[in-house]
């Protein structure tokens, strides 16, 4: 479903009770309540808290509140307190609401293409993924 919101700009909306398997790729912003087996690509991405992506999600901005497997590339990148990621997080600007959750390695844009120091810098002392969440310290 298409809607122009407000301000006339176009989004889609995924409802709760629709599961899609396969790519999503769109021109305009989407919102998505249900289930995605398979990489999202889209503007600005809003994530409700039943969702489930599990693929890679590329956008220009995204606010994720659901579940997500997979790599995620996002400018500005919000995780709310109900989100569960498990994947790797390049970003150029990130919030982590108190409860959210990440299990993957972090990269800002701007050093992502230097992975082999991004990497070391994002791994624990005994070389395991960093997992951090909103009470976790990193010294």
């Amino acid at each position: 479903m298409s809607v122009r919101n407000n301000s006339g700009h176009t989004f889609s909306i995924i409802a709760s009770d629709v599961e899609i398997v396969g790519n999503l790729s769109a021109r305009v912003d989407l919102h998505i309540d249900g289930k995605v087996h398979g990489d999202v690509t889209c503007g600005n991405l809003v994530q409700g808290e039943g969702s489930i992506i599990i693929g890679k999600v590329t956008a220009e901005s995204a606010k994720l509140s659901g579940h997500v497997e997979g790599s995620i590339e996002a400018n500005d990148l919000v995780i709310e307190s109900s989100a569960r990621v498990k994947g790797d997080v390049i970003y150029s600007n990130l919030t982590i609401a108190p409860g959210g959750q990440i299990e993957g390695k972090f990269s800002h844009k701007s050093t992502a293409k230097q992975s082999s120091s991004a990497a070391s810098a994002n791994v624990g002392k005994n070389g395991d993924p960093l997992i951090l969440t909103s009470d976790s310290k990193v010294a």
